[in-house]
């Protein structure tokens, strides 16, 4: 195949404002992944976008396994409660105790619009 680029499991990006954190959930554009490296906004950082990750959530919540996962695009935490202004990136792997810091999610790579009725 004279036309295949690359595999697309990771994406090079610019680092958003604020830059970013190794390990951390980014939504750059449409693209929603964990970033590979730690930088300064503005320097080219790698987005891992598929995969399960060990991602910071809301820690009052519990979550079930296959619970769609939404992100607040400012603070960055994960919910799994659907709102305006929120993003789905992907979906519980595993269950969640209400108190945890940390949920397993997998990323779809690509953000939506949270489904509010």
């Amino acid at each position: 195949m004279k036309n295949f680029i690359q595999h697309g499991d990771c994406i090079t990006v610019i680092a958003p404002a604020g830059g970013t954190v190794s390990g951390e959930l980014y939504k750059v554009g449409a693209f929603i992944g964990v970033a590979a490296t730690t930088e300064v906004a503005g320097a080219s950082v790698v987005l891992k976008l598929c995969g399960v990750f060990g991602l910071t959530k809301i820690s009052a919540q519990a979550w079930a396994q296959g619970d769609l996962i939404y992100m607040n695009t400012t603070s960055r935490a994960l919910t799994n409660v659907s709102a305006t202004g929120l993003v789905l990136v992907g979906a519980a792997t595993e269950v969640a105790a209400n108190p945890s810091a940390t949920g397993a999610c997998r990323l779809n790579g690509v953000s939506a619009p949270a489904a509010v009725a």
